[in-house]
């Protein structure tokens, strides 16, 4: 029980009460920070006489309407004390006008979407986390939506001159929306930079992966000043490719391994995969290029022996493009290896995307996808040994994944 006091009121909360109290508690704290903020503004305490030499004096004017805010904490009551005497408008530090709940808040409504919860669920599980009153249903994610649509656009066209971008990973996720007759391709570009973070850099609908939709979204990121990266990672694709050298013709080309074994493997009878597999997937570890070569020679061997040359003609297709990792530092391997960093994210997003009946347009969908990227981005892996990033940037050589050291060091070395 708690303790009560001379007039009989309690002075601690109990444990039933405790989350009223709390809200309580900050409800008259940021209520009385409103009130100091008026205090400030007007230069005088509450009831303080007016100096002749204030000017501008204005004046108290009670207090406005209760409203809501639903923070974090719970849905509070507050009601805005009114200024008088004026020429400029009074804009609230504390409680902007039309704001109705904190930013903590919003940011929570797509983390709970990008955790399975369902639109029609939000109005029980938002009473539940933030009080009865609070101003939200499951209404205001189709708001959201809206408005997520045109900070999209902003966000799109902001300035990238400033990134240090040293690699990039490409790929897209396709969405069949209801309103739409066919599916289209989702573009999305994954920046690792200098100082180890991985950021979404763009994400827009295309019609399809083609050469056209890669062109117009590779030259739109270097319109905005995005430099050259050092390597690209892409799956098979044609699109990104022939786009890369119309748009970025220097920079490095690596193929998603994930994707090729899937491949050479689709080429295999299943009664012969148990046996292939070890000699496949061994080929992108192999310590040096030349090794991975021998490697790849040998599963040649075995595939003409065994009937599977298609599989072997696959395997070799776009050789270069599968080991341009290795002129790269050995600790950023299993980051330019696959297109994992890019798909790992899209991994919960598929329980979305899949649901076709979720979204009525592709622009929706779109405008979804990139919300709950950006929620995701904020526990993205760094990349391994970050401080090799800003000489990979800056241009240093790689062989076999070392540091190439040029013949005027190895002279001083020798000296």
């Amino acid at each position: 029980m708690g303790m009560i006091d001379a007039k009989g009121h309690g002075s601690r909360p109990e444990w039933t009460s405790l989350e009223k109290w709390a809200r309580l508690q900050v409800q008259g704290f940021v209520q009385e920070l409103l009130k100091a903020e008026v205090t400030e503004l007007l230069g005088r305490e509450k009831s303080a006489r007016v100096s002749a030499v204030d000017g501008e004096a204005g004046y108290r004017n009670g207090y406005g309407k209760p409203r809501r805010l639903t923070m974090s904490c719970g849905t509070i009551t507050l009601r805005r004390p009114r200024v008088r005497g004026l020429e400029q408008r009074v804009e609230s530090r504390v409680l902007p006008l039309f704001k109705r709940r904190t930013e903590e808040v919003s940011d929570l409504l797509p983390e709970l979407y990008l955790h399975g919860l369902a639109g029609g669920d939000f109005d029980l599980a938002l009473r539940g986390l933030l009080g009865e009153e609070a101003p939200l249903s499951g209404s205001t994610i189709a708001r959201l939506k809206e408005k997520w649509e045109g900070e999209l656009a902003a966000w799109n066209e902001r300035r990238l001159d400033e990134l240090e971008v040293v690699y990039l990973w490409a790929d897209g996720v396709y969405v069949k929306a209801g309103l739409e007759k066919d599916k289209a391709a989702i573009l999305v570009v994954l920046a690792g930079l200098s100082d180890g973070r991985k950021v979404v850099l763009t994400l827009k609908a295309g019609h399809r992966e083609s050469e056209h939709s890669w062109s117009m979204l590779l030259r739109d990121l270097k319109d905005r000043g995005l430099r050259c990266p050092r390597v690209v990672v892409a799956d098979g694709h044609l699109g990104i490719w022939s786009g890369l050298a119309q748009v970025y013709p220097e920079a490095g080309e690596q193929r998603c391994w994930n994707h090729r074994i899937l491949n050479v493997l689709d080429r295999i009878p299943k009664r012969l995969q148990a046996s292939a597999k070890p000699l496949l997937t061994r080929i992108p570890y192999a310590e040096t290029q030349a090794e991975a070569v021998r490697l790849k020679d040998a599963f040649r061997k075995w595939c003409f022996a065994n009937g599977c040359e298609e599989a072997a003609r696959i395997l070799e297709k776009d050789w270069t493009r599968m080991v341009t990792f290795y002129s790269f530092p050995k600790e950023h391997w299993r980051h330019l290896r696959t297109t994992n960093p890019v798909e790992s994210p899209f991994a919960a997003l598929r329980l979305r995307t899949d649901a076709a009946k979720r979204f009525k347009k592709v622009s929706n969908a779109t405008a979804v996808i990139w919300k709950l990227l950006l929620v995701g981005e904020k526990n993205f892996r760094r990349l391994n040994a970050p401080e090799l990033l800003k000489e990979v940037y800056l241009g240093v050589t790689y062989v076999d994944g070392l540091r190439k050291v040029k013949r005027e060091e190895k002279s001083k070395a020798a000296a």
